[in-house]
C-alpha cells in the first residue's frame, strides 16, 4: 500500500499539467451528458498575468453538475481553479490565471 502511494505521488510530481478534471467527465452508459462547453483564450502581454473568470449556472435549479473538465490547450504554466460551486451544485465559477507574460487557452466542459 505504501509503495503504491509513493508511486502515485511520484507520477503526480512528474506529470505537470494545468488541466483540471473533477467528477464524471466521460461515461459510456449515457448517464452523463455534456451541457456546456466554451473556449477561453487570451493573448500574452509582456510582464502581465492574464486572468479570466467563467460563470455557469443552470436556468432551472433542479439540475446538478456531475463533472467538470478544464483542459489546458496551450500547455503552459497557467492555473485553473474552481472558486465557487462545482460538483453537486447547479452552478460553478472557474478562475483561470496565466503565467506572467504568457497567454492562456482553455476548453471548459461541464457535464450533468
Amino acid at each position: 500500500m505504501l509503495k503504491e502511494f509513493i508511486l502515485v505521488v511520484t507520477l503526480l510530481a512528474l506529470v505537470q499539467s494545468s488541466s483540471v478534471y473533477v467528477g464524471h467527465v466521460y461515461d459510456q452508459t449515457g448517464l452523463v451528458r455534456k451541457v456546456y462547453d466554451k473556449m477561453i483564450e487570451s493573448t500574452a502581454i509582456p510582464l502581465i498575468k492574464r486572468e479570466e473568470e467563467v460563470y455557469f449556472e443552470y436556468p432551472a435549479g433542479d439540475q446538478k453538475i456531475k463533472g467538470i473538465a478544464i483542459k489546458d490547450l496551450h500547455d503552459g504554466k497557467a492555473e485553473a481553479s474552481i472558486t465557487r460551486g462545482g460538483l453537486g451544485f447547479g452552478f460553478v465559477n472557474i478562475k483561470l490565471k496565466s503565467e506572467r507574460g504568457s497567454g492562456l487557452k482553455y476548453l471548459i466542459e461541464i457535464f450533468a
